[in-house]
């Protein structure tokens, strides 16, 4: 059998182990230390705005704290864009709010700014007025921010800007990442970098950023024994895995280039192929790292469906995934509050995620378009 070609797998600059080995060497084997404070810089130097940044265990871990900072508490509503990873919706159920969610728009696939006002006017009229706004930039494109901005500067809701899948990516020149009151960062091993895990919270203020640090360190108050006065988290990123990110932001650019890359591959595989629509910016102020491309696929006029292509990419031990299931089709929310159409529906039923891990071969893209032109009828 064929070696198994992967969705989106780690991809090593080289370096990663110099940082790891000087943690060792130094016995900073802790979740704080030099290489957490240096990756933070990085990621501050690289975001290139007025932030700050707190390393943390996981992007879920960021987005948490960002709603406990931003004080959303129990019996409150968040509006969720439903097109996206569970990870953004369930922080909204740790703090015991309720989350509303929200369809896409077709252009980008994220929030609809259209459909996001309608919920908030909707909830506010039946009494509860939105305390947050969490919107994604999903596969790494951004979202319609100048039109979701100004809703949420509108009626005056924070908005929390979900990047995980987004470093790198740029809306009219401004990197993602750096619009929300609270943005977060991913650095799961799926990543366009990694820390193996690992997640930032990107602030406006050192005293958000201290608040931070401060949960996500259990909270201890300044004292010589334990005490605490507030609830606090194990959620504060290790020295050894900040380790790992500091090698891994020395070849940031590289890994968005070949995820671009492999955009571009499949842009010109599908070229001839009626049906089959890649996924790409919309105009010229978007600019997405790419990080997984994926395609939609109209049966009626390609001849195969998305299922078919799963498929013969499986047998050929290659992976692939259908986007997102919509979070309020999943069971565990079918309770919430959703505003919109059917534009994630659709999507999810049409949709596939195609290999675009930063280390794909030109041997494995010859693979995956053997494969692909197979099913051209």
């Amino acid at each position: 059998m064929n070696n198994k070609i992967w969705l989106s797998s780690p991809h090593m600059g080289g370096t990663e182990l110099n940082y790891i080995h000087e943690a060792f060497d130094q016995n900073w084997v802790a979740p704080l230390g030099p290489n957490v404070n240096n990756f933070e810089e990085d990621l501050k130097c690289y975001l290139n705005s007025d932030v700050e940044v707190a390393a943390l265990s996981s992007g879920t871990a960021a987005l948490h704290l960002a709603l406990v900072i931003l004080g959303v508490k129990s019996g409150d509503e968040v509006i969720c864009q439903s097109f996206t990873f569970s990870a953004s919706a369930n922080p909204i159920t740790y703090v015991g709010a309720q989350p509303v969610f929200v369809d896409s728009e077709p252009d980008t696939w994220n929030i609809c700014p259209k459909a996001l006002e309608e919920a908030i006017t909707d909830r506010a009229a039946k009494g509860k007025k939105p305390k947050a706004i969490i919107v994604v930039h999903l596969y790494g494109m951004p979202a319609k921010l100048d039109q979701i901005k100004a809703v949420a500067a509108k009626y005056e809701i924070p908005l929390v800007e979900d990047a995980a899948e987004a470093l790198g990516s740029t809306f009219k020149g401004q990197r993602c990442g750096t619009f929300g009151e609270m943005s977060i960062l991913s650095f799961n091993g799926n990543k366009i970098i990694t820390t193996s895990g690992g997640g930032a919270l990107v602030c406006k203020t050192i005293e958000q950023k201290d608040k931070a640090v401060f949960l996500s360190t259990q909270a201890r108050d300044q004292a010589p024994h334990y005490q605490h006065s507030e609830i606090g988290y194990n959620y504060r990123m290790s020295n050894i895995s900040a380790g790992i990110g500091r090698g891994q932001m020395e070849v940031l650019e590289e890994r968005i280039s070949a995820r671009r890359k492999n955009h571009e591959f499949y842009l010109d595989v599908f070229q001839d192929f009626s049906g089959v629509k890649v996924f790409t910016e919309p105009n010229g102020d978007y600019f997405s790292n790419h990080w997984l491309s994926a395609i939609t696929v109209d049966e009626n006029i390609a001849g195969f469906s998305r299922e078919d292509l799963r498929l013969a990419l499986e047998k050929q031990n290659i992976e692939s995934r259908p986007l997102w299931k919509p979070m309020h089709l999943q069971p565990v929310f079918n309770n919430a509050p959703y505003y919109g159409g059917k534009v994630a529906e659709e999507l999810f039923n049409i949709g596939l995620c195609l290999p675009s891990g930063s280390s794909l071969t030109d041997a494995d893209r010859n693979r995956i378009k053997n494969t692909i032109l197979s099913l051209r009828k």
